[in-house]
């Protein structure tokens, strides 16, 4: 039986292209370095921003998986980021059979999960909520990966942790990742410094920066550091000496 046309991914395209702008594709494509030699070379943006994005989310929230999959695979990034959307949605809303059918597609399509806003917005509730009870050496796995989404998974991915108050995986692939060349890793890695010393506890982040505060990147290191007291600050950045 044929799908109906509001149960399809072409549905979906046409409904994001309905709204998609030039001006805002240019300065998007910029925005997300998609030149020569950036971290998005060659991805394609129409121009939808991502509230109207998730009003579509919301229009097709029962899209059929292998539908789903047409999204993930799309040459369009605004395809892509949509259709994560949806099977968040539908991970976090589902029942064990449906998330385990949704944590597959998504190990599967990890090659497409290539930007940092495709990561942040997928990896905590859809990785982070299906390792949630089981062993989360994937993770580790994801962190030696030469693909620099696959360890930006592995580090986004433990913030569903440590909003339960469970610091432990994050600081784990933290100090994995510490010796990454990649800007993006840095801040990320920064970022879940500071998000364990806001929810898991201070203790916590200042015993990670005592062991690694001189040598991890200082990009790292002032994402980690932003919320703490000014004097606090610069007494770990004093510990960093400048490149």
């Amino acid at each position: 039986m044929a799908l109906a046309q509001s149960e399809t991914a072409a549905a979906v395209q046409q409904a994001l292209r309905a709204v998609a702008t030039p001006a805002r594709a240019a300065a998007t494509a910029r925005f997300f370095k998609t030149g020569p030699g950036e971290y998005g070379e060659g991805d394609v943006f129409i121009g939808v921003s991502v509230p109207q994005q998730r009003q579509v989310v919301r229009a097709f929230a029962r899209l059929p998986l292998p539908e789903v999959d047409r999204l993930l695979t799309s040459e369009v990034h605004e395809d892509r980021l949509t259709g994560l959307l949806i099977l968040v949605r539908q991970f976090e809303r589902g029942d064990q059979a449906a998330r385990a059918e949704r944590y597959a597609l998504y190990v599967k399509r990890l090659p497409h999960v290539n930007n940092w806003d495709l990561v942040d917005s997928s990896a905590a509730p859809i990785v982070g909520g299906w390792l949630d009870g089981r062993s989360t050496k994937p993770l580790d796995a994801w962190a030696r990966s030469k693909h620099l989404w696959s360890r930006r998974v592995a580090m986004i991915a433990t913030h569903h942790f440590v909003r339960q108050g469970d610091g432990a995986d994050a600081l784990r692939i933290a100090t994995a990742l510490l010796a990454d060349e990649h800007d993006l890793m840095h801040k990320a890695v920064g970022w879940t410094l500071r998000e364990v010393g806001q929810r898991v506890s201070l203790q916590s982040l200042r015993a990670f920066l005592r062991a690694h505060a001189a040598t991890m990147p200082r990009t790292a290191l002032r994402y980690a550091i932003e919320k703490l007291p000014p004097t606090e600050r610069q007494r770990w950045l004093a510990a960093r000496p400048r490149p």
